[in-house]
């Protein structure tokens, strides 16, 4: 068995290492940032790249692309992280203006419709269980994390609401997939 599928058994369920690690690292952001350290991202970076090995080990792509996602995202948000604590203000935590906010909706609106087409569409994309919820997922998890990147408040509100329709997912009982993660990169 190659790195990759190493992993343990939990009541009869195989367990990847490369997720577990990469779900722990996810977890370890959110306390990160919450500090409004740096180490943030690298840990982010590093969490995503785990989960995109476990993905693709488990031919799960629209998981994985969701990870490279997220890859670009920890690195933008290291990028932005960095400048802003190297101008005289530091990093400055603030809520999002009108018009953010406006931004941040109008892309959650139309990068969920996209994306859910896309899933509906491409067989290689398809998705078990309800391409739009799937969709607000995959769309809000990025929109949250561009939003912590410009060090928006407003994150926190998009996560809670992708949790939302994440935790309803798992718990429906016509879910057959495995539950992709909804954290930023778990």
């Amino acid at each position: 068995m190659n790195w990759l599928g190493a992993g343990f058994e939990v009541f009869g369920e195989h367990i990847l290492w490369t997720d577990l690690a990469g779900n722990v690292l996810s977890l370890a952001v959110v306390w990160l940032a919450m500090r409004k350290t740096l180490w943030t991202w690298p840990v982010q970076l590093v969490g995503a790249l785990l989960l995109l090995a476990a993905s693709l080990h488990a031919n799960v792509p629209g998981n994985a692309l969701k990870q490279i996602l997220f890859c670009g995202l920890a690195l933008y948000g290291w990028f932005m992280w960095t400048r802003g604590r190297s101008e005289a203000e530091g990093l400055v935590v603030r809520q999002a203006t009108v018009r953010e906010r406006a931004v941040l909706l109008v892309a959650l609106l139309l990068g969920t419709a996209v994306v859910a087409e896309l899933f509906v569409h491409l067989d290689w994309l398809k998705v078990a269980w309800s391409p739009w919820a799937n969709a607000y997922i995959f769309v809000g998890s990025a929109v949250a994390t561009f939003a912590q990147s410009r060090a928006l408040v407003d994150f926190w509100i998009v996560w809670v609401l992708v949790d939302l329709v994440g935790c309803r997912w798992r718990s429906s009982p016509g879910c057959t997939s495995p539950a992709p993660s909804t954290g930023s990169s778990s």
